[in-house]
């Protein structure tokens, strides 16, 4: 895709990432799993400096779903320790650069000093606002749904909501990403074509990016290709070609 297509009205507002292949790309180099992982976290600063510089307002991150606790326990328990030690590295950094950490998904549940690491670094974040960062972690896109249904249903129980009024905006306002805007873009490493339980709601809209490439060998180079391939995209939200270009882009 010829990056001329790229332009401020191009680039989207808010990208979304399977970071798939760490496995993969330790395995072809015969080393563990945990060596993947750890050059699949270098990507994270490429990737999250590539899309300032392109102008992206919201990047997140598919970290850690509800189905990697099956993983392996030795697995599981490296992948936590390189998560509190990428939060304690990288925050001055997100500091300086003005990038603000939050988090999706059923956080509490993760080991106690990672989420006391967690908790601290989005508190020293909380003011910047020239990229969001968003990790999902411990999350899961039908779980959250379904977390989302049981607020509304206690909130008609209580009786300060009448079934009539829940609408899609209202279902969204229960979601763990109220007040985003739903990802314009969703890139997914390594030729995995399904989107694994990730932004379900959110994703209705979302063009596609699938990419060959392994998390741990995708740069800035191919953040420009995807986003290239995005703004060649005709956006119709389900209407035909020829009503496209009167309508209002959802948020």
């Amino acid at each position: 895709m010829h990056a001329s297509l790229i332009t401020p009205s191009t680039v989207p507002r808010h990208i979304a990432i399977i970071m798939d292949g760490n496995g993969r790309w330790a395995r072809e180099r015969g080393w563990p799993r945990l060596k993947g992982h750890e050059q699949g976290s270098l990507s994270v600063r490429r990737v999250a400096d590539a899309c300032m510089s392109a102008g992206v307002e919201y990047l997140t991150l598919y970290a850690f779903s509800t189905e990697n606790w099956r993983r392996p326990a030795h697995e599981v328990s490296g992948l936590m320790l390189l998560l509190e030690r990428f939060l304690s590295e990288k925050v001055a950094d997100m500091i300086e650069n003005g990038v603000r950490l939050a988090t999706i998904g059923r956080t509490e549940a993760l080991p106690a000093p990672v989420k006391k690491r967690l908790d601290r670094a989005m508190a020293d974040t909380a003011h910047n606002n020239r990229l969001i960062l968003t990790l999902a972690l411990n999350y899961g896109g039908r779980d959250e749904i379904v977390e989302a249904a049981r607020g509304i249903a206690r909130g008609v129980q209580a009786g300060t909501l009448k079934p009539e009024s829940i609408n899609q905006e209202l279902f969204a306002s229960h979601l763990d990403t109220r007040g985003m805007p739903d990802p314009d873009l969703l890139i997914r490493t390594s030729g995995e074509m399904r989107i694994s339980n990730f932004l379900l709601w959110q994703l209705s809209y979302t063009e596609i990016h699938v990419t060959q490439k392994l998390w741990p060998d995708f740069g800035a180079d191919d953040l420009k290709a995807a986003i290239a391939d995005y703004a060649s995209r005709e956006r119709r939200y389900g209407a035909s070609m020829e009503n496209a270009a009167s309508i209002t882009i959802p948020s």
